[in-house]
């Protein structure tokens, strides 16, 4: 199914009206769809070099809007959204980040659990749902989605643009390690700034 669903995610970022579907696969992979959005980025990219802040533009600003779906339904339809976690196999990790949420460090290590599942390869659309179920800050919410994901789609379009066909051949081998590093990195960064600045 994985494999079918790749191939025609890849189909629509050759289509005339890729912009349109990558605007929906973006809204839709925030919540439930399982194929990110990188998957059509880099062709259309590499396709339209002049393009790329539009199509780095259209994957954000529709993936954050999805990530409000995740949420919503995390709010208000707690049997779909647990069939979605359960989906994912989420379902402990889910119930152990809610027991640390009870700790004076859950608002924070939710923070970073939220970026890291917007910047690296792990399933977003469990953890916007997730928000939803737990509450989270609805704005600070919206923040942190627009910030790892516009972070995200920007390296993604901009190594697409300037590399092409090299950053499509390693997007497909070693990119999901890459961004992961990069993505605990820039919490320890940002973690160790705040709680010296605090």
């Amino acid at each position: 199914m994985f494999n079918e669903l790749y191939q025609k995610s890849l189909d629509l970022a050759a289509h005339k009206r890729s912009k349109i579907f990558l605007a929906i696969v973006s809204f839709v992979e925030s919540s439930f769809f399982p194929i990110p959005p990188d998957v059509m980025i880099v062709p259309m990219v590499v396709a339209k070099k002049n393009d790329y802040l539009k199509i780095f533009t259209i994957a954000t600003l529709f993936s954050t809007l999805g990530g409000a779906l995740g949420y919503f339904i995390g709010s208000y339809f707690l049997d779909f959204a647990m069939t979605v976690i359960s989906f994912y196999s989420y379902e402990d990790k889910v119930l152990s980040l809610k027991d640390n949420l009870t700790k004076d460090t859950g608002f924070y290590i939710w923070l970073a659990t939220l970026f890291l599942a917007g910047f690296t390869p792990l399933p977003f659309k469990v953890f916007t749902i997730t928000s939803g179920m737990i509450g989270f800050n609805l704005f600070i919410f919206l923040i942190i989605c627009l910030f790892s994901r516009g972070l995200r789609f920007f390296i993604v379009s901009y190594l697409s643009f300037k590399f092409g066909d090299t950053f499509n051949k390693f997007m497909k081998t070693k990119v999901a390690i890459w961004f992961t590093i990069l993505g605990i990195l820039i919490v320890i960064i940002f973690s160790v700034i705040y709680f010296t600045i605090k």
